[in-house]
């Protein structure tokens, strides 16, 4: 199923135990174009404090109204580590945090979320708090060595700060980015929304993300590898309708790309990035 980041932002994150708070951005990566993170901001029950969570803590990829279910509850996410999410998050800062959840890194293997290519298959199931602490300290030693030697800036991108990036084409400006689109089974960017009103009459159409060639994040532009008139005569986007599998198939025959349901893999190419700071 797909869903927009609008969809996404204000949703409530319901645990076991009540709720955690509201959906205000997602962190994606860079290089797979894969949400890791869900930003939450918590209610007053947590001094209205922003939080991460993992997809792998999200149930299910369907839920009714604006309720995510996640089956962490409120006590784990009240001790969970804390993370300054105006700043970018470290690698060392990750590991941290999937190890006191019992999660797997996900940088770790071939598939999108490294064991798996379903973030819900991931979830380790339930871990007493001691348990949590034990693995959260034990990682933080064995990560030293694997944090001297990556890079601080693990490739997390606000999904939020991408709307309005300028999108060029092969052979020219063709406006700007208006939303995303996310599969919420594998919780990869499926699609840019892109809106070409400053080029022709409101005109919006979902490209693919495998079509995006180049990210300048300094500069704020997203590059195609393909033609103005290749997107002006692409099927129109229709924000108030679902994006059903018939028109993704009209979206692909169009621009020549298969269908990200018949490979094997459920993220898309690694695009070389140009790194900036969050």
């Amino acid at each position: 199923m797909l869903r927009t980041l609008e969809q996404l932002e204000g949703c409530t994150i319901r645990a076991p135990d009540g709720d955690v708070g509201l959906v205000k951005d997602l962190y994606f990566d860079d290089q797979t174009w894969i949400v890791r993170y869900l930003v939450v901001k918590t209610g007053t029950w947590l001094a209205n404090r922003r939080v991460l969570i993992s997809p792998i803590s999200i149930g299910r990829s369907e839920w009714l109204d604006d309720i995510i279910p996640v089956t962490i509850t409120q006590d784990q996410v009240k001790h969970s580590p804390d993370i300054d999410t105006h700043k970018p998050v470290s690698r060392q800062h990750e590991a941290d945090y999937l190890a006191y959840y019992g999660y797997p890194d996900y940088w770790g293997g071939i598939d999108g979320w490294g064991e798996g290519a379903f973030p819900s298959s991931l979830a380790s199931g339930s871990r007493s708090e001691q348990d949590a602490f034990r693995l959260a300290r034990e990682a933080a030693h064995s990560h030293d060595e694997m944090a001297n030697r990556q890079p601080a800036d693990p490739h997390l991108r606000s999904a939020d700060a991408v709307a309005d990036y300028h999108i060029h084409a092969s052979n020219g400006d063709i406006g700007h980015v208006e939303g995303l689109l996310v599969d919420v089974r594998t919780w990869a960017l499926r699609y840019i929304i892109a809106n070409t009103s400053n080029w022709w009459m409101g005109h919006q159409v979902a490209v693919p993300v495998t079509l995006i060639e180049h990210v300048n994040w300094l500069d704020a532009t997203v590059s195609l590898a393909v033609t103005r008139d290749t997107v002006k005569t692409a099927p129109s986007y229709d924000s108030k309708a679902m994006l059903d599998r018939r028109e993704e198939i009209r979206i692909h025959k169009h621009y020549g790309r298969p269908g990200y349901w018949d490979d094997a893999s459920p993220t898309p190419p690694p695009t070389p990035p140009s790194h900036a700071a969050l």
